[in-house]
Formats: structure tokens, C-alpha cells, sequence
């Protein structure tokens, strides 16, 4: 069903929302008329940081601009006169408000159309018995929507109670300069005769004394009404902080832990849309308070009644100064991270964005942003205030730019599209880290005016952690996203972690790698727990309280071996990538399998049964285990082909060298091979115009002991370079060699 459709069936808030997605950058009109049209466009494949992009913009714009006017000229009828003359001036309005920036259009619409989709999914699940997530959210969503209203209400509660308090003042203040008046009257009796003096002077006696006792109760009820005021706006203040914390330290950092996880192959964060309504909506609020604490001061200035509400007006400007602050600096993000791996004269891009730019007039004076790249020491210190001398660990190309408010979707952000590591200063390291382990991050500063230069912010915001060593790369990375803590000091992770969290980070990862829906299965992580605690424990549960440390991970060598745990699963991880994800799509390789257990699934199978698993010896490497007659015992064994690495697919893929061993028949349990792999087998190769066969290299495994090592593996290691070396004879062009019989 087209999206419109479903979006005009959206109610309450999720229908105001969409309504306010529109306005005169872009009619609901349109939408409307051209929803079709609209939705059937390839909006997405337009990259908005690509000016050369802008092309494909412009034709877009043009086609709308068209179909607009084509939609109006055949309008017919008295309504339809109406509706002509409507859809072309949008026509000329969208024209002259786009053709000079036509990807500011597509930016527009995509965020419509984002938005929309957004409402109408949440309206979806949010009634489907499978929604109890979305319910959560939705109720999560309904809570944060509440308080805002409770704090709509408050703030327009002390608005009439701060004007109240004004027109009581000023009549206060006429009232104190009519009792002025009589005394000076008064004063004046004395230039006058007795006779006179004593005929006026009980009546302006009565006059002063009944102002005065007004004056004096009225000053009562002043002082009263400000302090309730000021009560009042203690209790909205409160509410606010409370309100903003749940926005900035739950929502706004659950996003970020979502942002870190999708480095690890987590699902994306999501967009930033609903976050930037609810800070706009804070910072609009902060700021009528802001205002009314302001404007409540002033009148005490105007008019200094003795008590307590001088510290008080105090206390609420400092507090109401101090969220503020927690609100701009805390919302000036990362919202497109540069890569976690920088080369030195590479090109990258990152996008920083304030979710409150709209507001504030803060995008009135667009301030400029500024990227430097710092040390691990450096962060740290920046963290506690303390000076850093502004030194920088290496030099940034391209590293200033100046944020742009993008007024049809409320966003200001600044997109480094070109930066450039020139050079990294390292540190003397002294300890146990390595220098491919030194970690640095980079720092956007920027300088916010609120309010019309009220109030200046020095704001800064870093990435997550990086490092320009190849080696080493990943698994810090991958540890340091697994399991940093939400809102953590920077660069601080656990030296160990629960083994049922690295699995669900291996998983995470492994599928992200691999790029397949198919992950890790309970048996799969079992045999992981096994290699990396040296177990031979088959229970899952005996592994659950166990923990893992950063050196167990990557520092340590697995006993027997010259390679750490997380090298011997990233040669897995890189191999299934390059060579056998459709084999692991399809549930062909069981992998995670060690020899003793392969050959108990073997033996009790028929002879030619073979499986796939992962080599323990070898990084990236698998091999083919099989059951088998040993000719020179007459009893059946299972036989393991020396591993198969990158290299050796390369020259022929897995499924070829499968084809190519005639002895195996089933892939366990019980499936023909070729049921299995024939769809991926190389098609045979046709015969040549001028008469010659094309030869071809095929695996043959040799009989005999002495191919034999002593756990009865084959060593096809002279055979492989025999066949490289064939390999390398065919690709030159020596005429005469290797032909063939015509046939």
C-alpha cells in the first residue's frame, strides 16, 4: 500500500507530526496530488554530499515542476479553476525556491518521506500483537510526549502568573507615587495659614494612612506572588532537568551505543528526527523560562522589596543557566562518524550536527566547526578540564567548516567532505601496549552564540576511538564497540567481559563481516569457548560466568599455536567473506568443528561422506574431513585434507575442488554433493575457434602413505605450487603450448 495512504490514516500525535512535516517549502498539495509520482522516484540514490550529484537533482526538480503543471492543466470544472490556479503557483514556488540548490529538494523529501514511513510503521506495529517492542517505545515515546505537556502547562502557568505579578506591580508602583504626592502635599501645608493647614490636614493625614496600609499589604502580597513564582518555576526547573536527562542521557546516548554497535555490525541507529523535536521542544521551553526568570528579576530590580527572592531569582538564573549549557553542548554530535582506521594521505568524511541548531538563533551567526586529531592522554584530559596546551597529535587537511542550516528539514550540521591525515605524532609508549595499540580520536570544536550573543558555549565533541595501524585494527575496534559503556570516559573499556557478551559481539560481527543472515549458532559458540578457554566441554551453561580478558583475545597465543584467539576467527571471518559465503549461506559448511569431532559425526556414516570445518592449525584455512576404506589396513577412517587458504581458491573455487575429488559422494549428514554444489560449478569450457582445447587444472588426491602426515592428513602442498605454477604458464601467451587435439 502507497505510504499516503496509509500516512492519512494516522491519528493524534503521529498525525500532527506528519502534518508539520509540510509548510511552504514543500505544500501538502503537492504530496497529495503527486503521491504516485512522488514515491516512484529513486529519491535514496541521490548522495546529498555529492555536488556533482546536483545534476540528477535538477532533472528531478524538473520532472516535479512538470508533472505539477501537467496535474493542473487538466483540472476541469469550478473547483477544479480553483485547484489550477493552486498547483501552479506551487509550481513557480517550488521552481524559485529550488532551482538554485535542487539537492536541498531531494533533502527535503527524502526527510519527508523517511518521516512518514517512520509514523506509519509505528502506527503498524504498534497495533500488531508482535509490536510488544514498538508498545514499550511507543509508551516510552507517550511518557516523554506527557511531560512535555505537563511542562507546556507549567511554563504557560507562570507566564500568567509573571504577568499578573507585573500589572500588580505597576499598580503598586502608581499607588506608591500617589502616596509620594500626599506627602508632598502634606509638606506644603506649612507655607499655609493655621486656618488652612487645619482644614486639609485630617483629610491628607486619612488619604496617606489608608495608601500606606494598602501599600503595606500590597507589598506583602508582591513579595508573595514572587515567591510563588519563583516556587513555581523551581518545580518547572526541576521537571526539566528530569525531562533532560531522560532525553540527553537515555535516548541521546542509547543512539550513540547504537551508532558504536553498528561499527560492529549492529543494525543502524536509526535517524535523529524524533531526538531533535524533543531537544527543540527542551530547548524552547528552557528558554521561555529562561526569559521569565529574566523578566522576574527585572521587576525586583524595579521595584527592591526586602526577603529571600533576590537568592532565589539567583539560584533559578544559575540553574536554568547550567541546563542550558547541558542542552547545547550535549547536542552538538557526531552524526556521520569518520572510519575507525585512518591512513595517513587518505581522504575521509564526517558529519557533526547541534540538534537544537534551529533554535536559539543559533543558526542566525553559523558558527564554524573545526577538527584536530588527539591522543588517548589528550581526551582523557579534556574530559577533567585540565590544559592540554591545545597540542594536537597529527595534522588534519581540510579540517574547518562552517555549519549550514538546512531550513526544510530544520537541520544545522557541518559536512567535512575531504579531510585528509597528513601526519600522526605518536607518543613514547612505556608498558605492556603495544603501538598498534595506541588509540587516538578526533576532536570538532565549534562556538555556539544562544539568544543573540546572551550566552556563549564552547562545545566539543570526539569519535570513537581510531587507530592508522593495519594490524591489531579490528579487534580493537570491535572490543572497544562491543562493550565501552554508554556515556563512558573516554577510551575506558573492561579488561574482561562475560563470555555470553563476546558472543553476542562475535555473532554481531562475524555476521556484519561476512555479510550473511546466517551467524553463529549455540554449537558453533560452544566449540569457540572450547578453543579459547582450552575446554572439552560440550554445555553451554559451563561457560556462561566465565570471563574473557583483552589479553586472552588478541595478546595471549592459543596453547600449541603462534596466534591469538581473535587472529584464528578473523582468518575465518576473511575467508568465508572472499570465497565461501554462498556455501556458508546454504548451511554447506558446519566450520566450527574440531578433528575428534568430526570424525565421530563421520564414522557413522557411509564412505564418502565428507563435511567442511575451519583448520584449528591454520589462520583462514578449511579443510575436508571424509570416511573412508584405508587400503592398507581394510578398516574405515576418516581422512583430512591438508588446508585450502585464500591462495589455493583463488586458482580453483571450493565447489570446483569438490567436483573435482570423485570419492566424495554426500555432504553430512546424508545430501549428494552435487545436489549441493553443482549450481556453483564452473561450466566446461568450450572448445576454441582455431581448433585447440583449453586445458584446465584439477585436484586429484594422491594415492599412497607417503601423501600422509602423521594423523593421516593429505599434504597437497607440492601439488598446489605444481599448480600455481600451471597456473601461471596459462596466462602467458606462448603460442604452441598446451594445445590439444582437434576433436
Amino acid at each position: 500500500m502507497a505510504v499516503w495512504i496509509q500516512a492519512q490514516q494516522l491519528q493524534g500525535d503521529a498525525l500532527h507530526q506528519m502534518q508539520s512535516l509540510y509548510g511552504q517549502h514543500f505544500p501538502i498539495e503537492v504530496r497529495h496530488y503527486l503521491s504516485q509520482w512522488i514515491e516512484g522516484q529513486l529519491w535514496d540514490a541521490i548522495d546529498l554530499e555529492n555536488p556533482q550529484e546536483e545534476i540528477k537533482a535538477k532533472r528531478l526538480l524538473d520532472s516535479l515542476i512538470q508533472e505539477l503543471q501537467k496535474k493542473a492543466e487538466h483540472q476541469v470544472g469550478e473547483d477544479g479553476f480553483l485547484l489550477k490556479i493552486k498547483l501552479g503557483h506551487y509550481a513557480s514556488q517550488l521552481k524559485s525556491t529550488y532551482d538554485r540548490c535542487p539537492l536541498e529538494l531531494v533533502r527535503c523529501i527524502k526527510h519527508i518521506l523517511y518521516t512518514e514511513q517512520r509514523l506509519v510503521r509505528e502506527a503498524t506495529n504498534s497495533s500488531s500483537p508482535v509490536g510488544s517492542l514498538m508498545d514499550s517505545m511507543s509508551q516510552k515515546y507517550h511518557q516523554i510526549n506527557q511531560a512535555f505537556e505537563e511542562l507546556r502547562i507549567l511554563t504557560q502557568d507562570t507566564e500568567n502568573d509573571l504577568r499578573k505579578l507585573q500589572h500588580n506591580q505597576e499598580y503598586f508602583i502608581i499607588q506608591y507615587q500617589e502616596s509620594l504626592r500626599i506627602q508632598a502635599q502634606l509638606s506644603s501645608l506649612a507655607t499655609l495659614p493655621p486656618a488652612d493647614r487645619q482644614l486639609r490636614e485630617p483629610s491628607l493625614l486619612s488619604k496617606r494612612a489608608t495608601v500606606e496600609a494598602w501599600l503595606t499589604r500590597e507589598a506583602n502580597t508582591l513579595q508573595k506572588y514572587r515567591l510563588g513564582l519563583a516556587e513555581k518555576h523551581q518545580k518547572t526547573l526541576a521537571l526539566l532537568r528530569k525531562q533532560q536527562t531522560v532525553i540527553l542521557d537515555d535516548e541521546l546516548i542509547q543512539w550513540k551505543r547504537r551508532q558504536q554497535l553498528a561499527g560492529n555490525g549492529g543494525p543502524p541507529e536509526g535517524g535523529l528526527d524524533i531526538l531533535q523535536s524533543w531537544c527543540e521542544k527542551l530547548a524552547e521551553t528552557i528558554w521561555q523560562n529562561r526569559q521569565q526568570i529574566r523578566r522576574a528579576e527585572h521587576l525586583r530590580q524595579q521595584l527592591p522589596i526586602p526577603g529571600p527572592i533576590e537568592e532565589l531569582l539567583t539560584e533559578l538564573n544559575s540553574t536554568i543557566t547550567d541546563i542550558i549549557s547541558a542542552l547545547v553542548t550535549s547536542t552538538f554530535i557526531i552524526e556521520k562518524q569518520p572510519p575507525q582506521v585512518l591512513k595517513t594521505q587518505t581522504k575521509f568524511a564526517a558529519t557533526v550536527r547541534l540538534l537544537v541548531g534551529g533554535k536559539l538563533n543559533v543558526h542566525m551567526n553559523p558558527p564554524q566547526v573545526k577538527a584536530t586529531i588527539i591522543s588517548e592522554q589528550q581526551a582523557k584530559a579534556l574530559l577533567k578540564n585540565e590544559n592540554t596546551r591545545n597540542d594536537s597529535s597529527g595534522e588534519i587537511l581540510n579540517n574547518n567548516c562552517v555549519m549550514e542550516y538546512h531550513q526544510t528539514t530544520g537541520t544545522l550540521s557541518a559536512h567535512f567532505r575531504n579531510m585528509s591525515l597528513k601526519r600522526i605524532r605518536r607518543s613514547d609508549r612505556r608498558g605492556a601496549e603495544s603501538v598498534t595499540e595506541e588509540k587516538f580520536t578526533i576532536l570538532f570544536e565549534s562556538q555556539f552564540s544562544v539568544g543573540g550573543n546572551e550566552l556563549v558555549f564552547q562545545v566539543k565533541v570526539s569519535k570513537s576511538p581510531l587507530v592508522n595501524h593495519h594490524y591489531s585494527i579490528l579487534q580493537c575496534h570491535m572490543w572497544d564497540n562491543a562493550f565501552a559503556e554508554p556515556g563512558r570516559v573516554p577510551f575506558i573499556v573492561p579488561d574482561k567481559v562475560l563470555w555470553p557478551q563476546l558472543c553476542e559481539a562475535l555473532n554481531m560481527k562475524y555476521k556484519a563481516e561476512v555479510q550473511s543472515n546466517r551467524g553463529l549458532n549455540e554449537e558453533n559458540l560452544v566449540f569457540l569457548a572450547q578453543k579459547a578457554f582450552s575446554s572439552s566441554s560440550v554445555n553451554p551453561e559451563d561457560y556462561r560466568n566465565m570471563t574473557m580478558t583483552w589479553s586472552q583475545f588478541n595478546r595471549e597465543s592459543l596453547p600449541g599455536r603462534n596466534f591469538t584467539f581473535w587472529q584464528w576467527f578473523d582468518g575465518v571471518m576473511e575467508l568465508t567473506k572472499k570465497h565461501l559465503k554462498p556455501h556458508w549461506n546454504d548451511g554447506a559448511i558446519l566450520g566450527f568443528v574440531n578433528k575428534q569431532q568430526a570424525q565421530d559425526m563421520l564414522m557413522s556414516k557411509p564412505n564418502g561422506t565428507f563435511l567442511l570445518r575451519f583448520s584449528d592449525s591454520e589462520i583462514g584455512g578449511i579443510t575436508i574431513a571424509w570416511v573412508a576404506e584405508n587400503p592398507n589396513k581394510a578398516e574405515r577412517m576418516v581422512w583430512n585434507l591438508m588446508p585450502y587458504t585464500t591462495k589455493d581458491f583463488s586458482i580453483r573455487s571450493l565447489a570446483d575442488r569438490i567436483s573435482d575429488l570423485n570419492h566424495l559422494l554426500f555432504l553430512y549428514p546424508d545430501r549428494p554433493k552435487d545436489e549441493v554444489f553443482s549450481k556453483y560449478y564452473t561450466p566446461p569450457l568450450s572448445k576454441a575457434v582455431d581448433g585447440y582445447v583449453k586445458p584446465q587444472i584439477k585436484q586429484v588426491v594422491p594415492d599412497g602413505d607417503p601423501m600422509l602426515d602423521a594423523d593421516g592428513d593429505f599434504d597437497l602442498d607440492d601439488t598446489m605450487d605444481v599448480a600455481r605454477h600451471v597456473e601461471e604458464l596459462l596466462r602467458r601467451p606462448m603460442e604452441g603450448q598446451w594445445s590439444g587435439h582437434q576433436s
